[in-house]
């Protein structure tokens, strides 16, 4: 098991040197830094935690500070704990980059799914309305609320209320593209959360082995435009000046002709 801190960018697509489009997720992964290693004789438990994303000092308080202190690190926004890893591997304020997984590889991608607000039960757990007639008087409603006996509403009952915003894994994610020089990540398909959020990329639970043959992709550039020498510009103004005086000159002849042959 490993895992890594990024944060979503957005959406865009790719392309194969074959011709297929393989929409992408970009992560953007900054580097992380390990700024605590728990041990089961001290904690209980084995895991790293890491940190991303640097933010101001001032942006945190003074027990966080200090903790990220002990590390040796700056001020980072993002703390997380991954468990199931070898600690053995790692050590306190060392540094882990997106190299940490390969292409082809799979993940699950964890974070904040996006919130919808205050949902009715049609669109929060897709129940069906009733009849739309006007004698129905029953469409978009709750359902029954239960039996008579227990006097109250059971737990567990769906209801309208708070849609979305909750952690959400997304599992068996193909990451397409590692771009080290760039510090992002392409993933095969859609991750939880709107874009800047935060998400944490795992090794894939249901299949940790796994790796697919990638594609080669279409890779474009963009020309950048040559630097104009002043000495031809001015040559080539000359030469368009100058035409543009032989189209007049031949104009006002033809003109002139013409009034010759009138008289």
């Amino acid at each position: 098991m490993k895992g890594i801190l990024g944060k979503k960018i957005g959406m865009t697509q790719v392309f194969t040197k074959s011709g297929k489009l393989v929409p992408v997720t970009v992560v953007e992964i900054e580097p992380n830094v390990v700024t605590q290693i728990k041990t089961i004789e001290k904690d209980g438990y084995e895991a790293i935690q890491l940190g991303s994303f640097t933010t101001k000092e001032k942006s945190l308080n003074k027990p966080k500070m200090g903790h990220l202190k002990k590390a040796g690190c700056e001020p980072k926004r993002f703390l997380k704990e991954i468990r199931g890893v070898n600690i053995s591997e790692y050590e306190l304020g060392s540094k882990i980059d997106a190299s940490l997984f390969q292409e082809g590889e799979m993940v699950d991608v964890s974070g904040i799914s996006k919130g919808k607000g205050f949902q009715g039960v049609i669109k929060r757990y897709n129940q069906t309305r009733g009849p739309m007639g006007h004698g129905s008087q029953y469409h978009r409603g709750v359902g029954s609320m239960g039996t008579l006996l227990p006097m109250h509403v059971l737990k567990g009952k769906k209801l309208p209320g708070h849609m979305g915003h909750v952690l959400t894994t997304v599992q068996n994610l193909e990451i397409v593209k590692i771009d080290l020089e760039n510090n992002v990540m392409l993933i095969k398909g859609n991750v939880p959360g709107p874009k800047n959020a935060l998400v944490i990329v795992k090794t894939a639970v249901k299949n940790p082995d796994k790796v697919n043959k990638q594609e080669e992709l279409m890779i474009y550039e963009v020309e950048t435009p040559t630097a104009i020498d002043p000495e031809t510009a001015s040559a080539d103004l000359d030469v368009d000046n100058n035409r543009e005086e032989a189209k007049e000159e031949t104009l006002a002849a033809e003109t002139k002709g013409e009034e010759l042959t009138q008289e």
